[in-house]
């Protein structure tokens, strides 16, 4: 699909997308690149990364890739670090690593909750700490009266509940708590906005595939308000948003970009069975004798 935005509104930056080598991730490396970034991106596994950097050079977008794990603060600092030789600054961090499967929470290990838990908020936290002198006010390569970026990929399971996904709920609320902590203190101290992303159900994606099969997507379309999974598009073009000048008094935030689905549950009557319920109320308080409460009808 065509970006609706002017090709050029991140001309000059510079963005580290952590997990941006593959689905969500990439998309948004993509996107931000196609728009003028320079892109940084770190991942666990090394040949997925090189294949994200071959095609991201082959969009004509100026990339590099890390191995490296959120979970482990020398990785953070090393990829940091790299980042900056290369590119002489920090603008954007994306922080999209994430770690998720299905298990009723009396078969989950605390070591398997524990996994989660260290990639999904403690990686995003550990990135955000030792990015900051790159990304404040006035650090390393920056405009003094500017400071940088932050975007946490987050989700919607933690607003009500989720089946068999108690770890992934846990970290993904602790990571709402984080954008909003840090977009208060450093937004205030550093000029840095911090802002979120909580996708739905997106097309195309490894989390789809392994936690939502086939049949059980197709009938999930039915409960979405908009009647269609989302596309890793839609996700990269709220990065854009919030990476941009558009979102520049955005603050604190976690855009959630799911077609309205958290919001929904199935339908257990028609429409026309509601109407017509409705109407047979409204005929009865309209013929019912004067001075009867209408709690007793």
């Amino acid at each position: 699909m065509e970006s609706p935005f002017k090709s050029d509104i991140l001309k000059g930056k510079v963005a580290l997308l952590t997990g941006g080598g593959s689905g969500i991730g990439y998309e948004i490396s993509a996107q931000l690149g196609k728009h003028g970034a320079s892109i940084a991106i770190m991942g666990r596994r090394k040949h997925v990364v090189d294949s994200a950097v071959s095609a991201l050079r082959s969009l004509s977008i100026q990339a590099i890739g890390f191995e490296g794990d959120v979970r482990k603060r020398d990785d953070a600092i090393r990829v940091l670090e790299s980042t900056i030789n290369q590119f002489g600054k920090l603008d954007i961090l994306v922080n999209a690593a994430a770690g998720n499967f299905l298990v009723p929470a009396e078969d989950l290990s605390p070591n398997g909750f524990r996994t989660v838990i260290d990639i999904d908020s403690v990686g995003t936290f550990t990135m955000c700490h030792e990015a900051l002198k790159y990304l404040k006010k006035g650090g390393p390569g920056k405009n003094p009266s500017s400071g940088g970026i932050i975007i946490n990929i987050s989700a919607t399971l933690h607003y009500t509940a989720t089946w068999y996904q108690i770890h992934v709920s846990a970290a993904k609320a602790a990571v709402d708590s984080i954008t909003r902590s840090l977009a208060l203190e450093w937004g205030t101290d550093y000029d840095i906005r911090v802002n979120g992303i909580a996708p739905g159900p997106i097309e195309g994606t490894a989390g789809v595939r392994k936690l939502a099969p086939e049949e059980i997507s197709s009938k999930r379309r039915e409960h979405v308000p908009l009647f269609k999974l989302g596309e890793k598009w839609d996700i990269a073009m709220a990065a854009l948003y919030l990476a941009s000048d558009a979102g520049k008094y955005i603050n604190g935030t976690t855009l959630v970009v799911d077609g309205g689905l958290w919001l929904s549950s199935p339908r257990h009557y028609s429409k026309e069975a509601v109407k017509q319920l409705s109407r047979t109320v409204e005929r009865r308080s309209r013929d019912a004798p004067v001075g009867i409460p209408r709690s007793k009808l």
